[in-house]
């Protein structure tokens, strides 16, 4: 079992940069697939960026080339560095956890969750 908490969100300007973190306990992050989601006001939950127990990362197409997601594993962290925000990716980013595969994460099978925290970007 794993416990996550996120950190980092804040509001922004429209073009500004967030690091989003997510610190888990009772578990080492490096035995699971972790991803970020975001849960715009009104709409469905969708995945942001993954990152897998071999690092391998998956990133939405409209993360790429923005987003990065990582994790360092002696502070037992996910980290998000988002960059060049847009006011539609105002949401509440969520990570998630599951354990040494990717397959489901965020939709099937056991999954952790945060609690979340807001990000708003302002135009």
């Amino acid at each position: 079992q794993v416990q996550l908490v996120e950190s980092g969100g804040g509001s922004v300007q429209a073009g500004g940069s967030l690091r989003l973190s997510c610190a888990a306990s009772g578990d080492s992050v490096s035995n699971f697939c972790m991803g970020w989601f975001r849960q715009a006001s009104g709409k469905e939950r969708e995945s942001v960026a993954i990152i897998g127990p071999d690092y391998r990362t998956y990133y939405a197409d409209s993360a790429k080339g923005r987003f990065t997601i990582s994790t360092d594993i002696a502070k037992n962290t996910l980290y998000l560095q988002m960059n060049s925000l847009q006011p539609e990716e105002t949401a509440i980013y969520y990570c998630a956890a599951k354990i040494r595969t990717c397959a489901g994460l965020g939709r099937a099978g056991l999954n952790y969750w945060g609690q979340g925290t807001q990000v708003t970007v302002s135009s």
